[in-house]
């Protein structure tokens, strides 16, 4: 893969907490315009991974860079254009309007105390519109669903423009069709706009139905990086979750136990 073509370089990293190894010597590169997964079970760093990635924490060791340069080197506002993150838990203190809450989004290209302009109204309007939920822009943050949160979160996140989107389990608290929504709105974005996704997952028949290319982990190492249907198969699940699967057709995975 060409220098140009990287997006993401995430180069020998580790975390460790009181000499407790969380992450160690993860290494990857995602190429612009790709639709990434990562799976593993509780507890094998996948979340900490990502905290690394948005510069989070402190890593012990190692370098993560967005395209080209260290994250170090980025202000938080520059950050914010490079890519936007879309959390699994999300809390507001105040009872913001969806409209505000998606607007949120539009900060990096904002002074302090700048009024919003003509230009963040279109963003914000058309990435409602492009997320379903123009109509819920009234509509008070405390009273949407799960599934219209998320899809307001995503929206806050496209109204960044960064051209990478990273999310952690945005549809582990959803009902089925909603997890569905949801996934068929990233595969829009990514396509459409060219973003390239990496979300964290833990349905591995939706990890297989929707990404290019998976990484996995367990006990804080990267196993697999490369192509999805080339990684996902009944020995590596076994080896990564200790359950027997079968995979019925190209988008589905049975667990016999």
């Amino acid at each position: 893969m060409e220098e140009k073509d990287v997006i993401l370089e995430v180069k020998d990293i580790s975390y460790f907490v009181r000499e407790k190894k969380i992450i160690e010597d993860i290494s990857f590169s995602l190429k612009r315009g790709g639709f990434y997964c990562v799976i593993g079970t509780n507890g094998s760093g996948k979340t900490t991974l990502l905290k690394s990635i948005t510069n989070n924490i402190e890593l012990s060791a190692g370098v993560v860079k967005v395209n080209g340069k260290s994250i170090k080197k980025y202000y938080p506002k520059q950050l914010a254009k490079e890519m936007s993150i879309v959390w699994q838990h999300n809390e507001f203190l105040f009872d913001f309007s969806a409209f505000q809450v998606v607007m949120m989004g539009r900060m990096p290209y904002q002074k302090l105390l700048q009024a919003d302009s003509e230009k963040d109204l279109k963003i914000v309007q058309e990435a409602m519109e492009k997320t379903n939920t123009w109509h819920l822009r009234n509509r008070s943050i405390k009273q949407l669903s799960g599934g219209e949160l998320q899809r307001i979160m995503i929206a806050r996140a496209l109204t960044q423009e960064s051209p990478l989107m990273l999310l952690d389990e945005p549809i582990s608290s959803l009902d089925i069709r909603h997890q569905f929504d949801v996934m068929e709105l990233l595969r829009k974005i990514n396509r459409e706009n060219g973003t390239t996704i990496f979300i964290i997952l833990h349905n591995l028949s939706l990890a297989l139905k929707y990404s290019d290319e998976i990484i996995t982990l367990k006990d804080g190492h990267l196993v697999h990086f490369g192509k999805t249907r080339d990684i996902i198969n009944k020995e590596n699940i076994q080896n990564l979750f200790n359950v027997d699967a079968e995979i019925i057709d190209k988008d589905n995975i049975i667990i016999n136990k």
